[in-house]
């Protein structure tokens, strides 16, 4: 772990700089105990890092990364649980733009890549490039495909889609540089949040 600043009144708490589910267990068990110190004012967890803000009338530079340094090197993570909450996305994988393409990418058959798609149950890792975009991770391997060389000018709304190792859905109508692979009429993207779990559901 390791805290640098950022500001006169943020700093960034770094963990182990990998996407993995320990690294964001122990992302979301760090937020709940910054969120439950004196001066705290904001705190934005992401794959591997939280930002803090801070009261400055409260806390300097050094007093902060030493609240924090103490508190998470002493709280007992037995007593933190991730979040268990499982959302189910129904998804149409007919109204898609590429998934011929990340079938051929990965040498695979259209239905291959919907039943590795659908057999796995992602983390939301971060929330962030417009509001209620979820990224969300990790896809399988075997379907793992790079973005466009062109992003596209116009990704419909509830597009399900790929982008190397992360999977996601476009809350509405934006620029973007995803494989379509599906389409989704969910629209609840405020219940999601920092490791929750995601499973979408071939319709």
């Amino acid at each position: 772990m390791e805290i640098k600043t950022v500001s006169i009144d943020s700093v960034i708490v770094y963990f182990e700089q990998i996407i993995s589910e320990e690294v964001l267990d122990q992302v979301q068990q760090s937020n709940r105990v910054i969120q439950g110190l004196n001066g705290i004012i904001d705190t934005i967890p992401s794959y591997a890092s939280i930002l803090v803000t801070y009261n400055i009338k409260i806390h300097n530079n050094k007093s902060i990364k030493n609240l924090l340094q103490k508190a998470l090197e002493s709280f007992n993570s037995l007593g933190l649980r991730s979040s268990k909450n499982i959302i189910e996305i129904p998804t149409d994988y007919r109204c898609n733009l590429d998934l011929k393409r990340v079938a051929d990418y990965n040498n695979l058959t259209i239905d291959e890549v919907v039943t590795l798609h659908t057999q796995t149950l992602y983390r939301v890792y971060a929330i962030g490039f417009m509001v209620g975009f979820g990224y969300l991770a990790q896809v399988n391997p075997k379907i793992a495909t790079p973005r466009l060389e062109s992003p596209r000018a116009k990704v419909p709304k509830g597009s399900v889609a790929i982008a190397d190792t992360q999977t996601a859905i476009y809350p509405q109508h934006s620029a973007g540089g995803w494989n379509i692979i599906g389409h989704t009429d969910f629209s609840e993207f405020e219940r999601f949040e920092i490791g929750d779990r995601v499973r979408f559901v071939a319709i």
